[in-house]
Order: structure tokens, then sequence, then C-alpha cells
């Protein structure tokens, strides 16, 4: 099994997301026509040490046997890395881009799982594009990981990342042939990611939580919307600088609640771009989980549910 592996269950995935206070599980359809459904969601507290029985419980409750399920992995616990494409025989790709992390990773490469993402070329830019990401985890995390939910008796098809999941709610967002920047917050700060017609072509971590921004007074909460605005900045402007023919439509700042009015409102006041705050009920079907409508919910689910809309991945 890959970090973006491939899979007569229930249609669409299950995600189960493992944060420091509990589990977030979010199940997901999608319909011919119109929003994608959410079935489901539900949050089991728990922390490292009963983990285990955790997703036991959830397992058994949710009859997880039903269904395809993924595993959206935090941000301390995996790299991903830009980096050029090697000039291999696709067969050779995955050695290639080995050799390539080997002094990019704090561990040593062979005690490394990885996986390679296609950046798409810009066809009509300036400069041909020639990068893919590459996604690197400890094989020790990745073994303990499967080991625990094959425990729980979990069919773990895919392990995912929040990068790839923050993609599949920005692909429902897209203008025709515009690009989208989405702007998230939660634990485990802030995650800025650009796609165009379905695709990941820019990913930048900040190191700010939405704990911060809720905590700060007045005078700190000033500081940090001037270091948001200047992360954005430079990441808008190096998106443009190398994607000149994918034009950007707008900034999208994900559901925040009370905090994000304010962010909105200072970004909108010092940026070139449109920024628009999202509520997910405008892109998903909340019929059957009406607690989903509020901000604060959507804030805490934002992520597993961005898990459980993922496609397949095409194979390089």
């Amino acid at each position: 099994m890959g970090l973006f592996g491939k899979t007569k269950k229930n249609s669409g995935w299950m995600a189960i997301s493992c944060q420091s206070d509990g589990i977030f599980v979010a199940h997901l359809r999608r319909p011919a026509s119109g929003k994608p459904v959410v079935e489901l969601f539900s949050f089991y507290p728990a922390d490292k040490t009963v983990l285990a029985a955790a997703l036991d419980k959830l397992a058994k409750e949710l009859q997880l046997d039903r269904y395809h399920c993924s595993h959206l992995l935090t941000s301390g616990e995996y790299h991903l890395l830009s980096v050029d494409t090697p000039n291999v025989p696709p067969d050779e790709l995955r050695n290639a881009i080995r050799w390539r992390l080997k002094d990019m990773l704090d561990y040593h490469v062979d005690d490394a799982t990885i996986d390679v993402l296609a950046v798409p070329q810009d066809k009509n830019g300036p400069v041909r594009s020639n990068a893919l990401f590459a996604v690197a985890a400890r094989n020790q995390l990745i073994e303990q990981r499967q080991a625990l939910f094959e425990q729980a008796k979990i069919s773990l098809r895919v392990i995912d990342i929040p990068e790839m999941a923050q993609r599949n709610i920005s692909a429902l967002l897209e203008p025709e042939g515009r690009a989208v920047a989405l702007l998230s917050f939660n634990a485990e700060g802030g995650l800025i990611t650009v796609t165009f017609a379905g695709e990941l072509y820019l990913s930048r971590r900040m190191d700010l939580t939405v704990m911060q921004l809720q905590q700060a007074d007045l005078s700190q909460k000033t500081a940090l919307h001037e270091r948001i605005t200047l992360e954005l900045q430079r990441s808008l402007d190096h998106f443009d600088r190398q994607y000149h023919s994918m034009p950007l439509s707008k900034l999208i700042l994900c559901p925040m609640g009370l905090e994000g009015a304010g962010l909105q409102q200072y970004l909108a006041a010092n940026l070139y771009t449109p920024v628009e705050t999202l509520t997910l009920e405008s892109i998903l079907d909340f019929s059957k989980v009406p607690e989903l409508n509020k901000a604060q919910s959507q804030q805490r689910y934002f992520m597993v549910l961005g898990a459980a809309l993922r496609h397949e991945e095409r194979a390089l």
C-alpha cells in the first residue's frame, strides 16, 4: 500500500484522522449529479495511550468492514517535498526520487516510505514545469499505524495527507479555467494550497494554529494577521511567477467562525487577490448531518471531510 494507494462496499470513502485529542471520522457519497452528500461524521475522544481501544470501538460501532477506509496523517508525520522530475524511465522513477531525497530528510532514506505525486506541466507557460511532489514518511510510523488498524480489523486501503484533502475541497471551488488558493487553520497549523483543474500546484505550511488566533488579544491578532498576509503574498507571488498562464481567481479562507471574519477583512484590505470565506454547505450536502452547518464544526472536521472526498489518484 502506497501513500496514495489505489483501491462491493459502500460507495465513497470512510476517512479516519487520528489527532492529539481523538479520532475524527467522516464518510461522503458522490451522487451522479448534485453536491457530495455527507453520510456521517463522528469524533471519538482518545489520546495515544488508548488509540487502539478507540479504533476498535469505532470499527465496531460504525461497521467499518462495509467501507473503503483511508487514514489521514497529521502534518508532523510526513514530509511533502517539491523536487525536479528525474530524467529516467517510469519504472525507475521511485528509486531516482529516493536518491534525490537522501539529503533532504532528517533520517536515513532507507527508513522512509516514499510516494510521488505529479505536478502537471503548464503547457502555455513561458517555462515548462518539470516538478513533482514527493511524500516521505518513516517506515516505522507507517508499519505501526497499519498494525493498529489491522488490530481493530479495519481494512485500510489508503494513507493520505492533508494537502490532498484540502485539494479535494478546492477542486469543488474552482471557476472554469482559473486557479484557486485555499487557506485553512487547525490545531496543527496553517495550510496554503493552490489548485488548478483539480490538481495541486503549490503547498505551503504556516506555523500558526487556530488556537493562537482565537486566544490572541487585539495587538497580538494584528501582528498575526500581518504575518499571515506576508506569507500569503510570498506564496501567491511565487505561484504567479511559476505558472503565469494560470490566472488566480481568488483566495478562499476556510471556515473559522468569528476569527475568520476579522482575518478575511484584513486580508481583503491588504492583498490584491479577492478574498472570500468558505461555507462548506455551499459545496457539500449536510441534509443528513445538520450539525455541520455550524462554522466551528466545519473548522474541526474540514480536513477529514476533504479526505473523504478523494478520487483515485493516477499512478506515475
